[in-house]
């Protein structure tokens, strides 16, 4: 009914990028305000990253149901929820004043934003040639971060103007206006018969079954999952007292360094797009790369005598701010099979990925926090956090190996049941939604 990859679909997918925009921002609120929540709610490290922690366990948990209402749903019906969700639960967290009522309103916040963004990718998915896919979805994710912006600096400026109700209250409600957009604009699919997924609860356990047995939804699972969490767990939470109390930069400076990390994102994504664009057989191997100067970048930080300069905080934050675009390139390696019809499952199993490690990884600082300085947040110095930041290495070794595990088995999937498809990926022709073939144990019920 209408053509795609044009007019029409770049409408559509801005309003739903205007959606995810929300998403971010409520998403990442409690970066600058965590200091703030913790002389609010007099809690501890530990009770701090509860906040994120539960948010994040929500989010991920959710994923799979997510990914079967978005199949049978579509997006207009989630994307309108989700926005709904996180409205309210920023409103309610920015009245409340007790401990248990704000986790449970970030609760509600996760709920939400758990249906916004493979809402947006499967509009990309149906909406936009093959070739137009991977540079469009890439520029979701960082043009998404302009919500990361706004909370880095203009939130952080209206808390200490407005005080904390005013400030959240006044931004929750941008969501209102973003569903009316929604539900005015965006259009499921360009196609008269739209694919959707009604199937029963064995039939879906099965198919879900096929879609996570098959090596290419592993390998873009465990790629999101290592190389996302460090951007995550910087920006959401850890980053900014690690940048005033652990390297006594100001709360100013500290948010615009923040708000440096943002922008490298935006910078970062259009890149990397390219290059996997250009080099479809070498997407894995770029994740790895990113991971290893992520390391790299936090080993000098860390090892640095004393407070490290300013000028190689910036190098951090920027390059721990690559391995947000760099976890996109796991909702394309999963794509590479997936049919249209299964995308949202397909999505949301790959999405756990990063999720599930920015939750364990937000936790375990915590832990090591209230550890090594059971004074509380007000006493912790850099030795404290050259501790609880050393966590994230064994996040990342997991990770990396499971990555070259599955790389191998994906090629040798492919060799078996898509010869033609390999060579033209080696070749550097982009290939997606190939079908599910038979693997070891399942047959091909989701295709």
């Amino acid at each position: 009914m209408h053509n795609i990859g044009r007019r029409r679909a770049r409408a559509i997918w801005g309003v739903a990028l205007a959606a995810y925009v929300v998403a971010i921002f409520h998403r990442s609120s409690l970066g600058v305000a965590g200091l703030m929540a913790a002389d609010r709610f007099d809690i501890s490290a530990t009770e701090l990253a509860a906040f994120t922690v539960l948010q994040l366990a929500v989010y991920a948990a959710l994923q799979i149901p997510v990914g079967v209402l978005l199949d049978r749903f579509g997006s207009r019906r989630m994307l309108i929820a989700g926005l709904l969700l996180m409205t309210a639960g920023q409103l309610a967290f920015a009245f409340t004043t007790t401990f248990t009522a704000a986790v449970a309103a970030r609760a509600v916040i996760g709920a939400g934003d758990a249906m916004i963004f493979v809402s947006v990718l499967r509009l990309v998915a149906v909406w936009f040639f093959v070739r137009q896919a991977p540079m469009v979805a890439q520029l979701t994710g960082q043009l998404g971060q302009v919500g990361a912006i706004v909370a880095a600096a203009p939130l952080s400026i209206a808390l200490h103007a407005l005080g904390w109700t005013r400030a959240f209250a006044s931004f929750s409600l941008v969501g209102v206006l973003v569903i009316v957009g929604v539900a005015l604009l965006v259009k499921d699919s360009p196609y008269r018969d739209v694919q959707r997924e009604r199937t029963k609860l064995r039939a879906l356990a099965r198919s879900l079954r096929v879609i996570w047995d098959h090596p290419t939804t592993r390998l873009g699972m465990w790629s999101h999952f290592t190389s996302q969490f460090g951007a995550t767990v910087f920006g959401l939470l850890w980053g900014f007292p690690f940048l005033v109390s652990g390297q006594g930069l100001s709360r100013g400076m500290a948010s615009a360094l923040l708000m440096v990390m943002t922008g490298w994102i935006v910078v970062a994504g259009p890149v990397l797009g390219r290059l996997v664009t250009r080099h479809p057989y070498r997407r894995s191997q770029i994740v790895l790369v990113v991971v290893a100067a992520s390391a790299l970048a936090w080993a000098v930080v860390l090892l640095w005598p004393g407070q490290a300069p300013l000028w190689l905080l910036v190098v951090l934050v920027c390059v721990v701010a690559t391995g947000g675009p760099a976890s996109m390139v796991g909702f394309e390696l999963a794509r590479t099979l997936a049919p249209v019809s299964a995308v949202g499952r397909t999505n949301g199993l790959v999405n756990i990925g990063g999720f599930t490690a920015s939750l364990l990884t937000l936790w375990l600082i915590g832990v090591v926090l209230d550890v090594v300085e059971p004074a509380g947040p007000t006493a912790y110095d850099l030795a404290d956090f050259r501790i609880a930041m050393s966590v994230q290495y064994v996040l990342w070794a997991v990770g990396c190996v499971q990555i070259v595990r599955y790389r191998r088995r994906s090629i040798t999937h492919m060799e078996t049941h898509h010869p033609e498809a390999l060579l033209a990926m080696q070749r550097g022709e982009p290939a997606a939604h190939l079908g599910f073939r038979p693997s070891r144990r399942h047959t091909d019920g989701a295709s």
